[in-house]
Protein backbone atom coordinates (compact mmCIF):
# COMPACT_ATOMS: atom_id res chain seq x y z
CA UNK A 1 0.00 0.00 0.00
CA UNK A 2 1.30 3.27 -1.25
CA UNK A 3 2.55 5.41 1.80
CA UNK A 4 2.75 8.94 0.08
CA UNK A 5 2.85 12.34 1.42
CA UNK A 6 1.01 15.00 0.02
CA UNK A 7 2.75 18.78 -0.03
CA UNK A 8 2.09 22.20 -1.26
CA UNK A 9 4.03 24.81 -3.72
CA UNK A 10 3.19 28.17 -2.64
CA UNK A 11 3.44 29.33 -6.32
CA UNK A 12 0.17 31.45 -6.32
CA UNK A 13 1.40 33.64 -3.43
CA UNK A 14 5.30 33.74 -4.71
CA UNK A 15 5.06 33.61 -9.01
CA UNK A 16 3.68 37.06 -10.00
CA UNK A 17 3.66 38.68 -12.62
CA UNK A 18 7.04 40.49 -12.35
CA UNK A 19 8.51 36.68 -11.75
CA UNK A 20 9.39 34.74 -8.48
CA UNK A 21 9.26 36.69 -5.03
CA UNK A 22 10.52 34.61 -2.61
CA UNK A 23 10.59 37.67 0.52
CA UNK A 24 9.88 36.82 3.65
CA UNK A 25 7.07 38.84 4.09
CA UNK A 26 5.58 37.14 1.39
CA UNK A 27 5.86 33.92 2.61
CA UNK A 28 4.79 35.16 6.09
CA UNK A 29 1.82 35.31 4.25
CA UNK A 30 1.40 32.49 1.87
CA UNK A 31 2.48 30.76 4.74
CA UNK A 32 -0.35 31.95 7.44
CA UNK A 33 -2.71 31.68 5.18
CA UNK A 34 -1.38 27.42 3.84
CA UNK A 35 -1.69 26.90 7.79
CA UNK A 36 -5.14 27.22 7.90
CA UNK A 37 -5.76 24.06 5.03
CA UNK A 38 -4.89 20.88 5.56
CA UNK A 39 -1.35 21.06 4.25
CA UNK A 40 1.32 21.06 6.25
CA UNK A 41 4.21 20.13 3.54
CA UNK A 42 5.85 23.08 1.96
CA UNK A 43 7.69 22.73 -1.31
CA UNK A 44 11.17 24.08 0.09
CA UNK A 45 12.54 27.03 -2.21
CA UNK A 46 14.30 29.09 0.50
CA UNK A 47 15.14 32.80 0.00
CA UNK A 48 18.66 33.99 -0.62
CA UNK A 49 18.32 35.76 3.00
CA UNK A 50 17.62 32.53 5.00
CA UNK A 51 19.64 29.58 5.83
CA UNK A 52 18.02 26.33 5.50
CA UNK A 53 18.11 27.07 9.59
CA UNK A 54 16.38 29.95 9.46
CA UNK A 55 14.13 28.80 6.82
CA UNK A 56 12.63 25.93 8.58
CA UNK A 57 12.59 28.08 11.26
CA UNK A 58 10.03 30.08 9.75
CA UNK A 59 7.84 27.26 8.02
CA UNK A 60 7.72 25.59 11.56
CA UNK A 61 6.47 28.90 13.16
CA UNK A 62 3.14 27.99 11.03
CA UNK A 63 2.78 23.86 11.66
CA UNK A 64 4.73 23.54 8.44
CA UNK A 65 7.58 21.50 6.65
CA UNK A 66 10.08 21.58 4.36
CA UNK A 67 9.21 19.00 1.15
CA UNK A 68 11.32 18.43 -1.86
CA UNK A 69 12.59 21.49 -3.46
CA UNK A 70 12.91 22.78 -7.30
CA UNK A 71 16.68 23.12 -9.22
CA UNK A 72 16.85 24.67 -12.02
CA UNK A 73 19.45 25.67 -14.61
CA UNK A 74 19.97 26.98 -18.21
CA UNK A 75 22.00 23.27 -18.84
CA UNK A 76 22.20 24.73 -23.13
CA UNK A 77 24.00 27.70 -21.81
CA UNK A 78 25.24 28.03 -18.12
CA UNK A 79 28.48 27.24 -17.86
CA UNK A 80 29.44 23.52 -16.93
CA UNK A 81 30.66 24.41 -13.60
CA UNK A 82 28.91 26.52 -12.72
CA UNK A 83 26.19 24.30 -12.86
CA UNK A 84 27.77 21.89 -10.75
CA UNK A 85 28.75 24.04 -8.29
CA UNK A 86 25.23 25.54 -7.60
CA UNK A 87 23.90 21.61 -8.01
CA UNK A 88 25.97 20.84 -4.97
CA UNK A 89 25.62 23.71 -3.03
CA UNK A 90 21.31 23.78 -3.62
CA UNK A 91 21.67 20.03 -2.84
CA UNK A 92 23.47 20.67 0.72
CA UNK A 93 20.57 23.11 1.55
CA UNK A 94 17.90 20.59 1.10
CA UNK A 95 19.86 17.90 2.96
CA UNK A 96 20.23 20.15 5.51
CA UNK A 97 16.60 20.40 5.37
CA UNK A 98 16.05 16.72 5.48
CA UNK A 99 14.54 16.25 1.92
CA UNK A 100 15.77 13.21 0.75
CA UNK A 101 14.82 13.96 -3.13
CA UNK A 102 14.68 17.43 -5.30
CA UNK A 103 13.20 18.29 -8.34
CA UNK A 104 15.69 19.28 -11.19
CA UNK A 105 15.22 21.11 -14.62
CA UNK A 106 16.20 23.06 -17.44
CA UNK A 107 14.94 26.58 -17.15
CA UNK A 108 12.74 28.16 -19.57
CA UNK A 109 14.32 29.59 -23.09
CA UNK A 110 13.02 32.56 -24.72
CA UNK A 111 12.72 30.23 -27.85
CA UNK A 112 10.36 27.93 -26.27
CA UNK A 113 8.83 30.44 -24.32
CA UNK A 114 7.65 32.61 -27.56
CA UNK A 115 5.90 28.59 -28.73
CA UNK A 116 5.39 27.07 -25.52
CA UNK A 117 4.68 22.87 -25.62
CA UNK A 118 5.45 22.12 -29.24
CA UNK A 119 8.92 21.42 -28.91
CA UNK A 120 9.59 24.43 -31.24
CA UNK A 121 13.44 24.98 -32.78
CA UNK A 122 14.53 21.08 -31.80
CA UNK A 123 18.12 20.97 -32.16
CA UNK A 124 20.09 17.48 -31.58
CA UNK A 125 23.08 19.19 -30.53
CA UNK A 126 21.34 21.36 -28.08
CA UNK A 127 19.47 18.42 -26.45
CA UNK A 128 22.61 16.60 -26.05
CA UNK A 129 24.50 19.27 -24.62
CA UNK A 130 21.26 19.54 -21.91
CA UNK A 131 21.65 15.93 -21.26
CA UNK A 132 24.92 15.99 -20.63
CA UNK A 133 25.13 19.12 -18.15
CA UNK A 134 22.28 17.87 -16.70
CA UNK A 135 23.91 14.79 -15.85
CA UNK A 136 26.54 16.30 -14.52
CA UNK A 137 24.17 18.64 -11.94
CA UNK A 138 22.72 15.14 -11.02
CA UNK A 139 25.50 13.25 -9.80
CA UNK A 140 26.86 16.29 -7.86
CA UNK A 141 23.24 15.79 -6.28
CA UNK A 142 23.12 12.51 -5.90
CA UNK A 143 26.82 12.82 -4.20
CA UNK A 144 24.96 15.30 -1.33
CA UNK A 145 22.95 12.30 -0.71
CA UNK A 146 19.90 13.54 -2.36
CA UNK A 147 18.09 11.84 -5.17
CA UNK A 148 17.41 14.37 -8.14
CA UNK A 149 13.92 14.15 -10.16
CA UNK A 150 14.07 15.07 -13.95
CA UNK A 151 11.13 17.58 -14.04
CA UNK A 152 9.76 18.12 -17.67
CA UNK A 153 9.14 21.88 -17.74
CA UNK A 154 6.95 23.37 -21.22
CA UNK A 155 9.09 25.77 -22.60
CA UNK A 156 12.64 24.37 -21.64
CA UNK A 157 14.72 22.49 -23.72
CA UNK A 158 13.02 19.22 -22.44
CA UNK A 159 9.67 19.48 -22.69
CA UNK A 160 8.01 17.12 -25.35
CA UNK A 161 7.94 13.49 -25.16
CA UNK A 162 10.94 12.60 -27.38
CA UNK A 163 13.01 14.54 -24.91
CA UNK A 164 11.79 13.67 -21.92
CA UNK A 165 12.81 9.93 -22.75
CA UNK A 166 15.98 10.87 -24.33
CA UNK A 167 16.75 12.44 -20.82
CA UNK A 168 15.57 9.39 -18.79
CA UNK A 169 17.52 6.71 -21.48
CA UNK A 170 20.51 8.39 -21.69
CA UNK A 171 21.75 9.20 -17.77
CA UNK A 172 21.87 6.19 -15.68
CA UNK A 173 18.79 6.02 -13.20
CA UNK A 174 21.41 5.35 -10.33
CA UNK A 175 21.83 8.85 -10.84
CA UNK A 176 19.06 10.65 -12.28
CA UNK A 177 15.15 9.71 -10.89
CA UNK A 178 11.73 10.72 -12.95
CA UNK A 179 9.75 13.88 -11.04
CA UNK A 180 6.83 13.85 -13.22
CA UNK A 181 4.58 17.09 -13.49
CA UNK A 182 1.38 15.88 -14.67
CA UNK A 183 0.34 19.51 -15.71
CA UNK A 184 3.56 19.81 -17.36
CA UNK A 185 3.26 16.60 -19.22
CA UNK A 186 -0.20 16.86 -20.49
CA UNK A 187 0.22 20.19 -22.00
CA UNK A 188 2.94 19.49 -23.96
CA UNK A 189 1.21 16.39 -25.54
CA UNK A 190 1.82 13.71 -23.69
CA UNK A 191 0.01 10.53 -21.91
CA UNK A 192 0.72 11.68 -18.55
CA UNK A 193 -0.36 8.48 -17.48
CA UNK A 194 1.92 6.06 -19.81
CA UNK A 195 5.03 8.05 -19.20
CA UNK A 196 4.80 7.37 -15.79
CA UNK A 197 3.81 4.09 -16.02
CA UNK A 198 6.89 3.83 -18.30
CA UNK A 199 9.20 5.09 -15.81
CA UNK A 200 7.48 4.14 -12.52
CA UNK A 201 10.63 2.68 -11.08
CA UNK A 202 11.98 5.99 -11.32
CA UNK A 203 9.85 8.47 -9.57
CA UNK A 204 10.99 9.68 -6.76
CA UNK A 205 8.29 12.41 -6.57
CA UNK A 206 5.31 14.15 -7.92
CA UNK A 207 3.97 17.53 -8.99
CA UNK A 208 0.03 16.76 -9.04
CA UNK A 209 -1.14 19.39 -11.29
CA UNK A 210 -4.06 19.73 -13.50
CA UNK A 211 -4.62 21.75 -16.68
CA UNK A 212 -7.46 22.94 -19.01
CA UNK A 213 -6.85 20.97 -22.47
CA UNK A 214 -9.02 22.78 -24.06
CA UNK A 215 -6.71 26.48 -23.66
CA UNK A 216 -3.97 24.98 -24.02
CA UNK A 217 -5.22 24.10 -27.84
CA UNK A 218 -6.69 27.17 -28.18
CA UNK A 219 -3.75 28.87 -26.88
CA UNK A 220 -1.95 26.92 -29.62
CA UNK A 221 -4.01 28.22 -31.74
CA UNK A 222 -3.78 31.66 -31.18
CA UNK A 223 -0.28 31.96 -31.03
CA UNK A 224 0.17 32.47 -27.53
CA UNK A 225 3.08 32.80 -25.81
CA UNK A 226 3.81 31.07 -22.46
CA UNK A 227 2.41 33.97 -20.39
CA UNK A 228 -0.44 34.69 -22.45
CA UNK A 229 -1.33 30.88 -22.03
CA UNK A 230 -1.19 30.79 -18.70
CA UNK A 231 -2.00 34.48 -17.31
CA UNK A 232 -2.87 36.82 -19.70
CA UNK A 233 -5.09 35.24 -22.78
CA UNK A 234 -6.01 31.84 -21.26
CA UNK A 235 -6.48 29.75 -18.62
CA UNK A 236 -4.29 26.44 -19.25
CA UNK A 237 -3.50 26.24 -15.14
CA UNK A 238 -6.49 25.12 -12.87
CA UNK A 239 -7.10 23.67 -9.21
CA UNK A 240 -7.00 19.50 -9.22
CA UNK A 241 -10.25 18.38 -10.36
CA UNK A 242 -11.15 21.41 -12.10
CA UNK A 243 -9.74 20.36 -15.45
CA UNK A 244 -8.65 17.20 -17.98
CA UNK A 245 -5.66 15.56 -16.14
CA UNK A 246 -6.55 11.49 -15.31
CA UNK A 247 -5.02 12.59 -11.50
CA UNK A 248 -6.23 9.48 -10.03
CA UNK A 249 -4.52 6.98 -12.93
CA UNK A 250 -1.73 8.92 -12.70
CA UNK A 251 -1.22 8.00 -9.05
CA UNK A 252 -2.21 4.72 -9.73
CA UNK A 253 0.63 4.48 -11.82
CA UNK A 254 3.17 4.30 -8.91
CA UNK A 255 4.77 1.55 -7.70
CA UNK A 256 2.71 0.07 -4.03
CA UNK A 257 5.92 0.92 -2.20
CA UNK A 258 6.47 4.23 -3.25
CA UNK A 259 6.74 6.36 -0.17
CA UNK A 260 8.05 10.15 -2.15
CA UNK A 261 6.41 13.30 -1.93
CA UNK A 262 3.19 14.53 -4.45
CA UNK A 263 3.61 18.36 -4.23
CA UNK A 264 0.02 19.47 -5.26
CA UNK A 265 0.91 22.58 -7.70
CA UNK A 266 -1.34 25.36 -9.17
CA UNK A 267 0.89 27.90 -10.60
CA UNK A 268 -1.86 30.68 -11.78
CA UNK A 269 -5.26 30.30 -9.55
CA UNK A 270 -8.32 29.67 -11.59
CA UNK A 271 -9.85 30.27 -8.27
CA UNK A 272 -10.30 34.00 -7.62
CA UNK A 273 -7.85 34.53 -4.39
CA UNK A 274 -4.77 32.06 -3.61
CA UNK A 275 -6.56 30.65 -0.26
CA UNK A 276 -9.62 30.02 -2.12
CA UNK A 277 -7.50 27.84 -5.06
CA UNK A 278 -5.71 26.26 -2.16
CA UNK A 279 -8.90 25.14 -0.18
CA UNK A 280 -9.91 23.89 -3.40
CA UNK A 281 -7.11 21.69 -3.42
CA UNK A 282 -7.34 20.56 -0.12
CA UNK A 283 -10.89 19.68 -0.58
CA UNK A 284 -10.08 17.63 -3.78
CA UNK A 285 -7.26 15.52 -1.94
CA UNK A 286 -9.45 14.82 1.02
CA UNK A 287 -11.96 13.32 -1.48
CA UNK A 288 -9.78 11.49 -3.89
CA UNK A 289 -6.22 10.36 -1.95
CA UNK A 290 -7.80 10.43 1.54
CA UNK A 291 -7.52 13.14 4.54
CA UNK A 292 -4.48 11.07 6.03
CA UNK A 293 -2.35 11.96 2.95
CA UNK A 294 -1.76 15.30 4.95
CA UNK A 295 -1.18 14.25 8.17
CA UNK A 296 2.01 12.28 6.90
CA UNK A 297 3.61 15.55 5.62
CA UNK A 298 3.63 16.13 9.82
CA UNK A 299 6.71 17.65 11.44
Amino acid sequence: MSSYRVGLNPLPWVLTADGFDLSVPILRTAFAEIATTPFTGIHADPPADLDANGYAALLAEFGLRPAPGYFARHFAADDPGEIVEAAKRHAAVQAALGNTEVFIADHLSELRRAEPAVGTGFDAATLDRVIDRLGQAAEAITAEGVRPALHPHVGSWIEVESEVRAALDGIPASVLGFGPDTGHLSWAGMDAVAVMTDYADRIAAVHLKDVHLDQAHAAREAGADYTQATRVDFTVWTEPGRGDVQLEKAIGALPDAFAGWLIVEVDVPEAPTNLESTQISGRWVAEHLGADTFSRGRA
